[in-house]
């Protein structure tokens, strides 16, 4: 990567900037109050994130729609740690959390300071497989909005990373071509191979220190980036 022709910046929200797993967590704290859900909240928190993780492999792959992932990821749960909950808790509760989770703006350590350094020298964008309404809310939130000239989701475009449509339709808009551009993300398979295969660079967010390496562009923490751009 030649860092001289790198114009622009492109992240994902999820899981790069936005601290999903903490945000989620607290988000479901404030559920199962509400609810009264007597489970405890480490436990279902073990048996959902992979879950979730599986729910939203199949809705990135187009084997199901928004509505069946939001459903099914909850029903799934409960049901294999044998807790009763009603077509109507479910209902409910998952529209609860997608109203709910917004709400809580717990940004990767750095996010915003490395957003501070890099703007005045790249164009930065977002693309996110999330839902239009709830990750706008997200990034206005938790401050990420101001520094993004554009935001590219899943849902506007009809593709979800890493489908090439996606990636093409947001270097269109943000005006680079794929040379000029690196993608910044922690899916290896959506972000990273995503936006290799169409001719971008690619850096992949590894914050959980895992121990499987790759040959591809790492980093642990996001003020990284400033020694590979």
């Amino acid at each position: 990567m030649n860092k001289s022709n790198i114009k622009a910046l492109y992240f994902d929200l999820d899981h790069t900037l936005w601290d999903f797993e903490k945000n989620s967590a607290l988000a479901f704290k404030a559920l199962f109050k509400h609810y009264d859900i007597e489970l405890k909240l480490d436990a279902f928190l073990e048996v959902y994130v992979p879950n979730n993780v599986a729910y939203w492999r199949l809705y990135r792959e187009g084997k199901i729609d928004k509505e069946k992932l939001r459903y099914e990821r909850l029903k799934t749960v409960f049901d294999q740690m044998n807790y009763k909950a009603s077509d109507s808790l479910i209902f409910n509760m998952s529209d609860a959390y997608i109203q709910t989770l917004p709400q809580y703006n717990t940004l990767f350590p750095g996010a915003i300071s490395i957003l501070q350094v890099l703007k005045p020298h790249y164009a930065l964008h977002m693309i996110t497989n999330g839902f239009k309404d709830v990750q706008h809310l997200k990034m206005k939130n938790s401050g990420l909005l101001p520094y993004f000239e554009t935001v590219t989701d899943s849902s506007s475009v009809g593709k979800k990373k890493p489908d090439p449509e996606i990636f093409n339709h947001a270097l269109k808009v943000g005006g680079v071509n794929p040379s000029e551009a690196v993608m910044i993300g922690d899916n290896l398979e959506a972000d990273v191979e995503g936006a290799l295969k169409v001719g971008m660079h690619a850096v992949h967010f590894k914050p959980l220190r895992q121990i499987n390496p790759t040959h591809y562009k790492e980093i642990e923490q996001l003020v990284e980036l400033t020694f590979l751009l």
